[in-house]
C-alpha cells in the first residue's frame, strides 16, 4: 500500500537498493539493516536507516486507495479491520482507528525493543 504514497518498496532488494544507495555500496541488503542486531553491530548506521525511513514515512500521504479502503469497511455493519505487514502508519494517516488495526510488525513510530536490543554484557 505504502509503494503508491511515494515509499520505497522493501520487499526486495531491487527497490530497496534504489532507495539506499549508500547500502547498496557496501553490500549491505535490507536483511542485514532491518533486525535489532543492526543497532549493535553498527549503530550509527541503523539508527541513519530507521530515522530516514521515518521521515519518508512521516511526509507521506496516503493514496486514494486508502480512502476506498475505509469507505468500504465503515459500510460494513460491523465496520472493518485492517492487519497490515506495513510499519509506515498510512492507515492512521488515512483514518483508521487504532482498535481496528494490528501492525504485525509494529511501527516505525515507536521506539520498541525485544531480548535482541539489550546491552551485551
Amino acid at each position: 500500500m505504502g509503494v503508491d504514497s511515494g515509499l520505497p518498496d522493501f520487499r526486495g532488494d531491487h527497490g530497496f537498493r534504489a532507495a539506499y544507495p549508500a547500502l547498496k555500496t557496501g553490500g549491505i541488503n535490507f536483511h542485514d539493516i532491518a533486525n535489532g542486531t543492526a543497532f549493535l553491530r553498527d549503530p550509527v548506521r541503523a539508527w541513519g536507516f530507521y530515522g530516514h525511513r521515518l521521515n519518508l514515512d512521516r511526509r507521506a500521504v496516503p493514496h486514494a486507495g486508502f480512502e476506498s479502503l475505509r469507505r468500504w469497511a465503515s459500510a460494513k455493519r460491523s465496520g472493518g479491520f485492517v492487519f497490515t505487514s506495513n510499519v509506515d502508519g498510512q492507515f492512521q494517516k488515512a483514518g483508521f482507528a487504532d482498535d481496528r488495526l494490528f501492525e504485525c510488525h509494529g511501527s516505525i513510530h515507536f521506539l520498541q525493543c525485544g531480548q535482541s536490543c539489550s546491552t551485551p554484557e
